[in-house]
């Protein structure tokens, strides 16, 4: 199934269906500033979301919400915080959510909400 790069991808594209079909509204894809990057940013009704997906095709080296440490979290955080900034979002109730897509054996979605602060 192609590279890790192909892998992400399919990962963010699938998270991206999953997010509209329970009638999120996608703000921004890969969002990118000078601290880091943010996959998905959407509106959960009136709740800004900050949604860091992870791919994997097993569990044989962990589970995907592992690899969002302590440092990338804290990531996350700076760059939205900039992104609400950039923006004039400042009055919105945030949210972090961690959004695992496992390839294999077949798809699974496992939406975890409010997964850091």
């Amino acid at each position: 199934m192609g590279n890790n790069i192909d892998k992400g991808r399919q990962g963010e594209l699938t998270a991206k269906e999953y997010l509209v079909a329970k009638g999120y509204n996608i703000l921004n894809l890969n969002y990118r500033n000078k601290i880091g990057e943010i996959d998905i940013i959407a509106l959960d009704k009136d709740i800004l979301v900050f949604i860091e997906v992870k791919t994997r095709t097993s569990v044989k080296f962990g589970y995907a919400y592992e690899a969002v440490n302590r440092k990338k979290q804290e990531k996350i955080i700076y760059c939205s915080h900039l992104y609400m900034k950039q923006n004039k979002l400042l009055n919105y109730q945030m949210r972090y959510d961690i959004i695992e897509v496992y390839l294999t054996p077949e798809l699974r979605i496992n939406h975890i909400e409010n997964s850091f602060c």
